[in-house]
């Protein structure tokens, strides 16, 4: 009860803790704050100069005695000192001291998270100043933010594909009753436009440079006749000098095919394991595509060719996982069915 007291005074937080990009959402007042997972500090002291948005402006671009670093790797915390410094900030900013109470916060993990990365979360947020903390898988969190019925004794398969992971569940009241969590996302397939093309045309690009090549003319399957092209900047290995040189939409599908296929075995595995009755409410309902890496043109269409099954995109892919944890802030009831143990 006094715990419910508190809970009227403060404002209680929902954080999707991404790879690449964090959101903070706050009871009765929804999304507050979408910045990149970057934390910039000085090399020697450590000291942090920047974080979000701001420092995601300093990748690549930093004298010798300040580094930007991305704290979390594959969905999970790589760097524990940076990570509470940027929880911190991120809930300081939304939170802003306009209560006397600490706030209870909820927050998206991947569904193959140890213990002791469970422990790391908990505690980087402890130390952000958390009164509560609850952790939700993210897959039931993306669910629940694009709005299936997971308390109905139905089968309902979510994969949210992120920056670090890709997390492939299905649920039924309220519980998972099967997931595989990968360690492939965006991450991996901006890695591996940035190796294609170093091979192919001996031109060294910024893994930045190779998100907004994905964006503009990645794809996972043929969509249309038209093939994009784009002209892109970088250093010319041999001659040192930066050089243009124009890529072709066929050219970034083949370099990301070894990731999208991980992601397309991972889904296949699941099928497989998914009860028989459960499976027979898949194939009317189909799967549900959340995260950010739902937005990759012909994924959908590469996954209906290869399963059979209806496929669809939430409406707000992006946003999917921190409206589901959002959600759980109002009903506590949901909040304790579906926080993870």
């Amino acid at each position: 009860m006094f715990q419910n007291i508190l809970g009227w005074f403060s404002n209680d937080l929902a954080v999707d803790l991404g790879t690449a990009n964090t959101l903070v959402f706050v009871k009765d007042k929804g999304i507050v704050c979408n910045e990149p997972s970057v934390v910039a500090v000085y090399r020697d002291t450590g000291k942090v100069i920047a974080v979000g948005a701001e420092a995601q402006r300093m990748l690549g671009r930093t004298p010798a005695n300040i580094v930007a670093i991305r704290p979390l790797k594959d969905g999970v915390i790589a760097d524990f000192d940076q990570t509470s410094e940027m929880l911190k900030y991120f809930i300081r900013k939304v939170h802003n001291r306009k209560s006397f109470i600490s706030p209870r916060v909820v927050i998206g993990v991947p569904s193959g998270i140890t213990q002791v990365e469970q422990r790391a979360v908990k505690d980087a947020a402890q130390a952000s100043g958390a009164r509560e903390i609850y952790l939700i898988e993210e897959p039931m969190a993306a669910a629940l933010g694009v709005g299936l019925p997971i308390g109905e004794p139905t089968g309902n398969m979510i994969v949210d594909i992120g920056g670090g992971t890709t997390d492939v569940a299905v649920i039924s009241l309220h519980g998972v009753v099967y997931s595989k969590a990968v360690r492939v996302g965006g991450d991996k397939m901006d890695e591996a436009i940035v190796n294609y093309i170093k091979n192919k045309t001996k031109i060294l690009i910024g893994d930045r440079t190779a998100e907004n090549i994905k964006r503009e003319i990645g794809s996972a399957f043929k969509v249309g006749t038209g093939d994009k092209t784009m002209e892109i900047k970088g250093r010319d290995l041999v001659s040192g000098i930066p050089k243009t040189v124009m890529i072709y939409e066929d050219e970034i599908r083949e370099a990301i095919r070894e990731p999208v296929m991980v992601i397309l075995n991972v889904i296949k595995v699941a099928l497989e394991n998914t009860p028989p009755e459960l499976a027979s409410d898949i194939v009317d309902r189909g799967i549900v595509l959340a995260g950010g890496g739902a937005l990759l043109r012909g994924l959908d269409l590469l996954l209906k060719h290869e399963t059979g099954l209806p496929v669809i995109v939430a409406d707000n892919p992006l946003c999917a996982v921190v409206n589901g944890v959002g959600k759980v802030l109002d009903d506590l009831d949901i909040l304790r069915r579906v926080a993870m143990r």
